[in-house]
């Protein structure tokens, strides 16, 4: 099930993620990653403020650059392949997907298209290496740990709008 496509306003959120280059299927390297991510939490005394989610810097299919992150309570310095910031305030399309991941990328094809058809314009650029994006989430609000049925995993997309656009 998916929800109705919408515009929200998002609030700033601190995080800590592990920054890492994929290829489309990356399924196989997700529990080692956030292993990863949750040890470098826990070793930094973070406190966890938000489910986990999936930051798509640059898309240029089927290569991403990614951020496999977590809200947190404080950000910190970066270190090695581990970052921490805060994700931008603002406008974002968004739709909330209950089903298992493999739908994903058709999900993130709805959501775009939509946004298309609106005449919206996402936070993004296009370059050599492929879109850049503001901010362009994938937020897993539980994990098939949590809920082994697939049809009840809940997965937000959420892609910034560009601000300040005059016409």
């Amino acid at each position: 099930m998916l929800t109705v496509p919408r515009i929200v306003d998002r609030p700033a959120v601190t995080y800590v993620a592990l920054k890492a280059d994929v290829t489309l299927p990356f399924d196989d390297q997700i529990p080692a990653i956030l292993k990863r991510l949750f040890l470098h939490v826990e070793n930094n005394q973070l406190k966890e403020a938000g489910p986990v989610f999936f930051k798509h810097n640059v898309i240029n299919m089927p290569d991403i650059e990614m951020e496999f992150g977590v809200p947190v309570d404080h950000a910190i310095a970066p270190f090695k392949d581990f970052t921490s910031g805060v994700l931008p305030a603002g406008r974002y399309a968004e739709t909330t997907y209950f089903g298992p991941y493999e739908n994903l990328l058709t999900v993130n094809g709805v959501l775009i298209g939509w946004a298309r058809q609106a005449g919206l314009i996402f936070d993004s650029e296009h370059n050599d290496g492929g879109e850049w994006f503001e901010n362009r989430l994938e937020i897993y609000h539980n994990s098939p740990d949590e809920e082994p049925d697939p049809q009840k995993l809940q997965t937000t997309v959420t892609i910034k709008l560009r601000d300040n656009i005059c016409h």
